[in-house]
């Protein structure tokens, strides 16, 4: 678990870079353009008073709905108190939702995560499904788009953007620096001020896929500078297809 400590005065806040039209990852056309940034969100505990605990990430879904965090998010121990309960808030900042809540109606957990807390297996998906009417019916992934997720990439082959909610923060913090090799199974990368919270935050590489997500090693650092990712393999990817993820490519 991510240790908490206390912020320094001056954070890095995500910048908002807006995109536009229809198609794979994007948000459906014929509204106002929706900033990348909303793709990644705070998990809560049961609504947004109950204070926000981990991050998590859409990522491009035959369902439209799916999203990836750290498994000891949704497993019942670590930063998380399981599944049950559990909401999505993408683009959360300043206790506003506004793209919604999203409440987690199945989660994806490595059977090696819950039966040993592999460190290995430290990500997991959960499909999401609408708390607002509002919402016309609309998927996740209509409303604010979704990132491809990509296993079997290199470490390091190019640096990563980092994405969280420390939980002492009512938004985003964002880090761009290039992961190294911590073992052959785990990556690692040195990003400030990453504290409790920030579990599940999505690496998104040059091309805009997710590489890693923050857990794995210590359940993701136990200092707030540095962060771990297992090295997404061919667990990942299964666990991703089971989860109804779709190709890059597709």
């Amino acid at each position: 678990m991510k240790r908490l400590t206390r912020l320094f005065p001056v954070v890095a806040l995500l910048a908002v870079t807006s995109v536009s039209g229809a198609g794979p990852g994007s948000a459906a056309s014929g509204g106002p353009a929706v900033p990348r940034s909303a793709r990644v969100g705070a998990l809560f505990s049961g609504g947004l008073a109950g204070g926000h605990f981990c991050t998590a990430s859409v990522v491009r879904s035959r369902g439209r709905d799916l999203i990836l965090t750290a498994a000891h998010c949704l497993s019942g121990g670590g930063d998380g108190g399981g599944a049950s309960g559990v909401v999505f808030v993408p683009g959360y900042r300043g206790g506003r939702a506004p793209y919604g809540v999203w409440r987690v109606t199945k989660a994806f957990v490595p059977g090696a995560w819950r039966e040993r807390a592999d460190e290995d297996s430290d990500f997991a998906f959960a499909v999401v499904a609408s708390d607002s009417a509002s919402k016309g019916g609309r998927e996740l992934e209509d409303v604010v788009g979704a990132n491809a997720f990509a296993a079997g990439r290199v470490t390091g082959a190019s640096a990563v953007v980092v994405t969280g909610y420390p939980n002492v923060l009512d938004a985003p913090l964002s880090c761009t620096n290039r992961p190294t090799a911590h073992s052959r199974t785990q990556q690692r990368i040195e990003c400030p001020h990453f504290t409790d919270g920030t579990s599940g935050s999505p690496w998104v590489d040059v091309e805009g896929d997710v590489v890693g997500v923050l857990g794995g090693f210590e359940q993701g650092g136990a200092t707030d500078d540095v962060s771990y990712s297992a090295v997404l393999g061919s667990a990942a990817a299964d666990l991703y297809r089971e989860a109804g993820g779709i190709s890059r490519a597709a």
